[in-house]
């Protein structure tokens, strides 16, 4: 009988925090390394988040449970403030917090997807994404896109890869990895499409604030109204408001649903903690003036990542439209020699970028797109111009 639970052994290690730890490790040793790899916002949260969190500390009601599925008024907020940023009318009661938005897609899977689902996965997609599909007992069907195409799923190939087992199409606009934004008449064919076919539509949201120049975010179901009642939208207050460190997400779905991921979470992880909880109750009801200085900041990291990747001699890359991504592809770097060797996949590049230039970047195998790689613009400037240039210099 096998020690580890095999559902649980064919899990992959999450290469996005893979690669952070290594870099952080050969910080800690004392090596000087730029670390292009974790998806996180480098600015600290916002004074009056934190503010209202250390007064939340100091209040008995947060000492103990609270209702499963999130704090009544947090819950309320989160409605209200879906609403007034995207559109998208919903009450307090389809709305469940979850332990960061890696959680609510968790939940969303494990309350949607049975044994045999088939779910459509536009490629390059985030590293979780299959993983959550899996654990479901449910079949991953990946769309291959590429810099092409935009990073963007056409209808043909979706209509193409369903079958009788086809239950839901996980969507995610702007995107993690590439940076790719959707237009608004491609999302709202998309979700006719997916409504036509009864097909089940789990759409991220979780970057819907950080999108560049004329490119906007547009939530599918503001688009399609009448999918509302087949589509669990997920967000969460870490990308927006520099808060992956407190751990709060949520999705929003229809009365069953909601149901459901709410019995669910009573038995794995209960509550979400309180203090967090009113930390973001203080992030979605403020204003969004640390999130526009953020985002000017991340268009111009964009800028310069993108002009200097482009400049090194057999890189392409897309300009990033939204995220903080860039995804070049190294394609015309493979099979050459670097510092003595001739890396032949992306995964071999990126293990020659830490190794020999100290640069910590995720192989684009992670993603479901070899040959390509995802490099995070979420850190200082000057990090940023130099861990390009170390790149530059070692493909020269």
């Amino acid at each position: 009988m096998a020690r580890i639970s095999p559902r649980i052994a064919a899990i992959g290690e999450s290469a996005t925090l893979a690669v952070d730890a290594k870099a952080k490790a050969l910080k800690a040793a004392g090596e000087s390394v730029v670390g292009f790899g974790a998806g996180e916002p480098d600015f600290p949260t916002p004074a009056h988040i934190v503010a209202a969190a250390a007064e939340a500390c100091w209040n008995p009601a947060n000492h103990h449970y609270s209702p499963t599925p999130g704090l009544p008024a947090l819950r309320a907020a989160i409605a209200a403030k879906t609403a007034r940023d995207s559109g998208y009318e919903c009450t307090a009661a389809q709305v469940v917090v979850t332990n960061g938005g890696k959680h609510a897609v968790y939940n969303a899977c494990q309350v949607l997807v049975d044994t045999g689902d088939e779910v459509l996965l536009p490629a390059p997609y985030w590293t979780t994404y299959p993983e959550t599909i899996k654990l479901a007992g449910g079949v991953t069907v990946p769309l291959s896109t590429t810099a092409a195409s935009g990073f963007r799923v056409t209808i043909e190939q979706l209509e193409a890869a369903r079958t009788p087992r086809t239950k839901a199409l996980m969507f995610v606009s702007p995107s993690n990895p590439t940076g790719a934004v959707y237009p608004p008449d491609e999302v709202e064919a998309i979700g006719r499409w997916a409504l036509e076919h009864g097909i089940w539509v789990i759409t991220d949201e979780i970057y819907e604030h950080l999108t560049f120049g004329s490119h906007r975010f547009s939530s599918m179901p503001v688009l399609v109204p009448e999918l509302a009642d087949t589509c669990i939208v997920l967000n969460g207050v870490a990308k927006t408001y520099a808060m992956t460190g407190w751990r709060v997400g949520w999705m929003i779905a229809p009365p069953d649903v909601i149901k459901a991921a709410t019995n669910f979470q009573s038995h794995t992880t209960s509550n979400v903690a309180n203090v967090s909880q009113q930390a973001a109750l203080a992030a979605v009801t403020g204003d969004l003036l640390a999130v526009g200085e953020m985002r000017a900041a991340f268009a111009r990291r964009a800028d310069t990542m993108h002009e200097m990747l482009t400049a090194i001699p057999g890189v392409e890359c897309m300009k990033p439209q939204g995220a903080f991504y860039c995804f070049p592809s190294f394609e015309g770097v493979l099979g050459r020699e670097v510092a003595g060797r001739v890396p032949t996949t992306s995964l071999e590049l990126c293990e020659l970028f830490l190794e020999e230039a100290r640069v910590a970047i995720v192989p684009g195998e992670a993603f479901g797109a070899p040959g390509y790689a995802r490099l995070s613009f979420a850190l200082g400037d000057e990090d940023l111009v130099e861990g390009i240039a170390r790149i530059a210099k070692l493909l020269s």
